[in-house]
């Protein structure tokens, strides 16, 4: 390697033309706004529908950026790499890792088993409520009775 950035399966390049919109996508971070604790780095918050980032389908929520236009993006504030990514062209090469959902403190995509399990509980609570209403009115009636 020349000095520049580590290469890895989880590091790629991604060249992104500039659309009407802009790139087509949000970030968080940097050394003034921490997104992810113990990191300063800059992190893709969301992705907008149709914009540039959508239609070329790499770039995902969660990732984090490494470079813009081959300018490092370590210990920048927010507003500082705001600033790189206006003046950073039509054309705009990223340097990307992609997200590992297992330290993120942000966004990780969909978990449908964590919102399984909430609405499984949520039923749950529910009808062990209704057996209860159901069990006073039932011993009340049957009181009243004798």
């Amino acid at each position: 390697m020349n000095g520049s950035l580590h290469s890895s399966p989880d590091v790629v390049d991604i060249k992104l033309k500039r659309g009407p919109a802009g790139l087509g996508f949000n970030i968080v971070g940097g050394v003034d706004q921490q997104y992810v604790m113990n990191d300063s780095g800059i992190y893709v918050s969301k992705i907008k529908d149709d914009g540039a980032a959508a239609v070329d389908g790499r770039l995902q929520e969660g990732d984090k950026i490494l470079a813009i236009n081959g300018v490092k993006l370590e210990d920048l504030t927010h507003r500082a790499t705001v600033d790189l990514f206006r003046t950073a062209g039509e054309d705009v090469e990223l340097r990307v890792m992609k997200k590992l959902p297992h330290h993120m403190n942000g966004p990780t995509g969909s978990q449908p088993e964590h919102k399984s399990s909430m609405s499984s509980l949520g039923i749950l609570l529910t009808l062990a409520g209704a057996a209860s209403i159901f069990a006073f009115i039932y011993m009340r009636h049957f009181r009243k009775q004798f």
